[in-house]
């Protein structure tokens, strides 16, 4: 049954997806998009809604992903009730075990902060979890976001730097850079 298959996709996800969403991107991809319940394009799609909504990525993707995937899977559960009960599965999963183990895991620092173990795997964790971040972010250059067709990657690259650029060094907000990203590319393409 697809509910169960969702439970312990995001039960896995919710385990090891260590350093925030966009560490947990490549785990998401390799978990969702794997087990064939959206494609790649859909993928790459919904971390752009989900990095535009208010809320953190993975229970964003996790809400639209539960969402969907029980009419892909069998088209009997295409249903809208069927979407929302996979969407409330896959948020409450998600976060239940980063929550247990975060309560947990902040007692046990708190009380050994100054302990050398404890401050060595924190320092040790910080390069793994910015190394996380990058892989998500290659993970997400491919051809479902910077198109097949040169003229398509160039104009993708051009937008990709300058949004970087406005919020890096403008220093403008990053909701007007989308607006504008957003209005940009509907003239391009």
């Amino acid at each position: 049954m697809i509910y169960l298959k969702l439970i312990w996709a995001y039960l896995r996800i919710g385990l090891f997806g260590f350093g925030g969403g966009y560490a947990m991107l490549s785990l998401i991809e390799s978990i969702i998009v794997g087990s064939g319940w959206i494609t790649e394009q859909t993928f790459t799609d919904i971390v752009a809604i989900s990095q535009m909504t208010p809320g953190p990525i993975g229970i964003n993707s996790a809400t639209y992903i539960g969402y969907v995937a029980p009419g892909v899977a069998d088209p009997a559960f295409a249903n809208p009730l069927f979407g929302l009960l996979g969407s409330i599965l896959c948020t409450v999963v998600v976060v239940v075990p980063s929550f247990i183990l975060t309560i947990k895991a902040s007692h046990y620092i708190k009380k050994h902060r100054e302990e050398p173990f404890v401050a060595g795997m924190m320092k040790g964790m910080r390069p793994v979890v910015v190394g996380l971040i990058a892989s998500a972010a290659l993970l997400l250059m491919n051809s479902a976001n910077f198109g097949t067709e040169t003229r398509d990657v160039i104009c993708s690259i051009a937008i990709c730097a300058g949004s970087f650029s406005l919020v890096f060094w403008a220093k403008l907000h990053p909701i007007i850079v989308i607006l504008i990203a957003g209005a940009v590319g509907f003239f391009i393409f």
